[in-house]
């Protein structure tokens, strides 16, 4: 059997540990300002390796295109009266999130 390259490694890891959660699971990390929202146009597992590797340039370019986002209080409020479930993958101090689309979750 082949060995993974550390990239390979670092995606099978990430996507092992992305999982389903209630946003009513994640308040804590949200008071604490350290909830990020992933467009579902854009890949969690490409955001979260990109934070892992401290990518600040391309971090910067999809926050600028809102790919990535700050949780608003509006949409905070929203997601916990609708008690949505939410994709999360935790790259301390960050949780990432992202609302699952209808074709599945997406992988690099």
């Amino acid at each position: 059997m082949p060995e993974l390259t550390d990239k390979q490694a670092l995606i099978a890891r990430l996507n092992s540990e992305t999982a389903k959660i209630s946003w009513l699971d994640l308040q804590k990390h949200y008071a604490a300002g350290n909830v990020l929202g992933v467009a579902s146009s854009a890949d969690l597992i490409k955001v979260a390796i990109a934070l892992s590797e401290d990518s600040a340039a391309q971090i910067k370019t999809w926050l600028g295109d809102k790919s990535v986002f700050e949780v608003t209080d509006q949409q905070a409020m929203q997601w916990y009266e609708n008690q949505t479930i939410l994709w999360a993958i935790v790259i301390p101090p960050f949780v990432l999130v992202q609302v699952p689309s209808t074709t599945g979750r997406k992988n690099c």
